[in-house]
């Protein structure tokens, strides 16, 4: 029966009730949790009708301790205390039939044991319905967390609902509830799926006080060779120990947790190596009996199970004992080598996904200790940086993770993942997405490549190299896939053709002086026959104006006369054609002509604009040969 899973909105109590117990009486079969309560009117007798709720938490995980009609449709709920320990009072996890449609409830649960959580930051209670069995999330608007003066001052959480169908049963829940029936189909399930390809080990690790598996899962594929190892030669095999379900009521650790487990389990690439290298055992839930009785933290000593480590017995904490048995085995072993002990824990007070640490003396041990956060903060985006922590609280020394570091070799690295049980910030660092299964088990798969990683940044698996990468990858690229065409057409219109202009010339300050390709005197021209230079006005530099040339200004005519001018008069004057000695590059005398007064002269077609969006090769050349012929002009 306890391997079944079953629906607590089938009304299948898991409690037995005791003989003398009434229907409207939440006896001691129920382990103070209300069984078919029916909440009527003040002055009503008689059989229940239409509308008068009937509220039952008598089954797995369920947790409601009272029920009060305190007004015509304000309802106060007391949640029951953990087992032998009043003083944990957060989970709870009840049904409501009975309703009438449309009928408008508000519920009041009144004693909440912990007022810092994020109630006001955006966790609601969950809800989901026989015809509706997936679990939604309320809305914001119907819920209010707040102290109450009608309530001695404690803090209250209230929320509204409206009960649409009559034949539904209702289901209200803290969060996603994962109870210990559910993890043992799950087993069977991939147990099955396997068949021969043995990738994991399921055995029962120790019976808990009510006789429930505490199971434990060794995944590895480890070949023969490698286990004929030895410390001494420093060729162990190295072990990874991941603990869930320590606290009962915290179920989102239960699906990282599962997500972990279908992952290594799996055909990923990257599963397949960490199976090949590294043994992992995982207890998935170390807490059953607690789970199971819908307890907030204790078992059901109602002691804490994450504060008595070390003071676990064997009779009141056999599974704590059991796991520490497990731990010292393989520490004390010479083939094993225990590198992680990770405890899954949710978190009700804070957003994303964070790690607890410990701090050590030893400042290479705490430098080591620091990296595994670090490579997980990089494959996380739900990862928050601000709420890691590392100390040694004397407060937290039964914790398992300040029991390994303290008990354990010093090679063991011990954290406490924890996962918000409302959402996480996003990129932009103000909006909080709210988390689902599917999130959970995404934390898990994360978990896991964050392993390999820390394995490779330490150079015991082997880098692999980019060529390697991109020959297993399989498909396209995901820049190559090809874009689904929109079913709108959009008419492509022509281009506007560009506007094509003649630059206007400013004849201010053209005068332009050439030297002599050959003379003494005279630079080389790169053009080979002539250089125009433009003259320096007084008082200005070289670097003067909108171009620089590179040659200083050189030319056998003084600089304040016009250099068409001088030209003019010195063919006048000799009476000998200058032109085709100044096209060929040569000149046979150099010519000084003395001219008291500059003549401005806008100057031939030696100086010409050429508009760069006409300019192609063939009118390239046709340019060249017209300057061409006026030289020889």
């Amino acid at each position: 029966m306890l391997g079944i899973a079953c629906d607590p909105l089938q009304h299948t109590s898991m409690y037995e009730r005791g003989s003398d117990d009434s229907e409207d009486s939440d006896g001691e079969g129920g382990l103070g949790n209300v069984s078919r309560v029916i909440i009527r009117p003040p002055g009503q007798s008689g059989k229940a009708k239409r509308g008068h709720l009937c509220f039952d938490a008598a089954f797995e995980t369920g947790n409601l301790g009272k029920a009060e009609l305190v007004g015509d449709f304000e309802y106060d709920l007391f949640l029951r205390p953990d087992t032998c320990n009043p003083r944990f009072r957060f989970w709870f996890n009840f049904t409501v039939d009975n309703v009438k449609q449309d009928q408008r409830v508000l519920f009041n649960i009144v004693n909440l044991s912990k007022s810092r959580n994020l109630f006001a930051s955006g966790l609601t209670p969950l809800v989901k319905s026989s015809s509706r069995p997936k679990w939604q999330r309320m809305s914001k608007r119907q819920v209010f967390f707040y102290r109450s003066a009608m309530h001695q001052g404690h803090y209250v959480l209230s929320f509204a609902f409206i009960f649409d169908k009559e034949e539904d049963v209702y289901q209200f829940a803290l969060a996603w509830p994962y109870s210990y029936s559910r993890l043992q189909s799950y087993l069977n399930v991939i147990d099955a799926r396997q068949g021969t390809d043995k990738r994991f080990t399921r055995s029962v690790l120790i019976k808990s006080l009510q006789n429930r598996n505490v199971d434990l899962l060794t995944i590895d594929q480890v070949t023969h060779k490698q286990r004929s190892t030895n410390r001494l030669d420093r060729s162990f095999i190295r072990v990874i120990v991941i603990l869930c379900r320590t606290h009962s009521s915290e179920a989102p650790a239960s699906h990282v947790c599962q997500g972990l487990i279908e992952f290594l389990v799996g055909n990923h690439p990257i599963a397949g190596v960490l199976r090949e290298n590294f043994v992992f055992k995982i207890v998935p839930m170390a807490n059953p009996d607690g789970v199971f009785l819908g307890n907030n933290r204790c078992n059901l000593m109602g002691q804490d199970m994450n504060r008595n480590w070390h003071l676990a017995s064997e009779f009141t904490q056999p599974e704590l004992h059991a796991i520490r048995g497990m731990l010292k085995e393989l520490d004390n072993s010479d083939t094993y080598q225990i590198d992680f002990v990770i405890d899954l824990h949710a978190n009700s007070s804070m957003h994303g996904c964070f790690v607890y640490g410990n701090t050590y003396e030893d400042v290479y041990r705490y430098e080591r200790h620091l990296v595994f956060p670090r490579l997980f903060a990089s494959n996380a985006p739900d990862y928050v940086a601000e709420h890691t922590m590392f100390n040694a609280d004397e407060r937290k020394a039964g914790s398992i993770r300040r029991f390994s570091c303290e008990r354990l070799s010093d090679t063991v690295n011990a954290y406490t993942l924890e996962v918000s049980m409302a959402g996480h910030f996003l990129r932009d660092g103000k909006t909080v997405a709210l988390y689902n299964e599917d999130g959970y088990y995404r934390v898990g798969r994360n978990l896991a490549r964050t392993l390999l990683q820390y394995y490779r940044f330490i150079n015991i698996l082997p880098v692999p190299l980019v060529p390697e990468v991109r020959g297993k990858r399989r498909g396209r690229l995901r820049n190559q896939h090809s874009r689904s065409r929109s079913k709108t057409r959009y008419e492509v219109k022509p281009r506007p053709k560009t506007p094509r202009c003649h630059a206007p010339i400013s004849y201010n300050n053209l005068s332009i002086c050439y030297d002599s390709g050959g003379g003494g005197g005279g630079g080389s021209s790169d053009e080979g026959g002539f250089s125009p230079v433009r003259p320096l006005a007084p008082g200005s530099s070289s670097f003067s104006g909108c171009r620089n040339y590179r040659r200083a200004a050189t030319a056998t005519c003084p600089a304040a006369h016009d250099q068409y001018s001088c030209y003019s008069l010195g063919a006048l004057k000799t009476g000998s054609d200058h032109g085709g000695a100044i096209g060929q590059g040569k000149r046979s005398a150099r010519v000084t002509i003395e001219v008291p007064l500059p003549v401005n002269v806008p100057p031939k077609p030696y100086l010409s604009i050429i508009d760069l969006n006409q300019l192609t090769r063939g009118s390239l050349k046709l340019k060249s040969s017209s300057f061409d012929g006026a030289d020889r002009r």
